[in-house]
């Protein structure tokens, strides 16, 4: 009885190498990661040294709504990714600028944040330990998302006017991975800050 060789459905996809773009993103990620964890070290060491107030427990009300707005911002821009990528250009936009009104959101969510803590509170850079590392900290993280927030709408601009397209994808993606970056260190500075810290 003849026996029919059956074909193997998963077949070797060819490997190649990343993109200049991505590995340049992958180091600059790995060099900021670095600074992070020295400011993330810095506050945690410093923590409860202060000899006066304001403390973190009477001064910090923790951002849900506008943590919930950034990590969200990774979702959309993931869905803005695979639009780009099947030439979906009109839903890559909608997606795109989805994630920019929710950075911006939550960018506006910080600001105010800064507002009550300098204005009510009392509370600036040169108070005391806990306000220097504490605007050294969220500041760094807050001047990430600015650089972000800029990029994607230079993006945006180019994408409506034509000037971004299917055949920039990768593109898309690297700057993605930055995104992805900036809400990921948002959950260490969260946890640090307003769970640790309190």
């Amino acid at each position: 009885m003849a026996t029919i060789p059956l074909e193997h459905s998963n077949r070797e996809v060819p490997w190649r190498l990343p993109t200049r773009g991505m590995v340049a993103m992958t180091c600059l990620i790995t060099a900021e990661s670095s600074i992070f964890t020295i400011f993330v070290v810095a506050y945690l060491y410093y923590l409860g040294r202060d000899v006066q107030g304001p403390t973190p427990r009477q001064v910090l009300e923790v951002p849900i709504f506008y943590t919930v707005c950034l990590l969200s911002s990774s979702f959309f821009i993931w869905l803005a990714e695979h639009a780009i990528e099947h030439s979906k250009m009109t839903a890559f936009c909608l997606w795109w600028s989805i994630t920019i009104l929710l950075g911006l959101t939550f960018l506006f969510g910080t600001g105010m944040e800064w507002y009550k803590l300098s204005v009510h509170d009392h509370l600036t850079i040169r108070t005391n330990l806990f306000g220097t590392t504490y605007y050294s900290l969220v500041g760094l993280h807050a001047s990430h998302v600015v650089v972000g927030l800029l990029l994607m709408c230079f993006t945006l601009i180019f994408a409506v006017s034509g000037g971004v397209g299917p055949q920039h994808a990768y593109r898309i993606k690297t700057l993605a991975l930055y995104w992805h970056f900036v809400d990921a260190v948002w959950v260490v500075v969260f946890t640090v800050v307003y769970v640790v810290g309190r």
